[in-house]
């Protein structure tokens, strides 16, 4: 069974740190909120790295 992917999530406003899979996000360019305090942004701005933001484009 192959091990699935997990991209690394910080919230620009609240600072809360947390993995998740590709599958379980919308796409980069839409709205997502921060299940810590709700901020609203893209979620491409959640994305810890870079290559984070890489693997959500490729994995999502």
């Amino acid at each position: 069974m192959p091990h699935e992917a997990y991209v690394q999530l910080v919230c620009p406003e609240c600072q809360k740190a947390w993995e998740a899979t590709p599958s379980e996000l919308p796409a980069p360019e839409a709205n997502f909120s921060c299940p810590n305090c709700h901020a609203t942004r893209r979620t491409a701005e959640f994305m810890r790295t870079e290559r984070d933001l890489q693997n959500l484009k490729k994995l999502a």
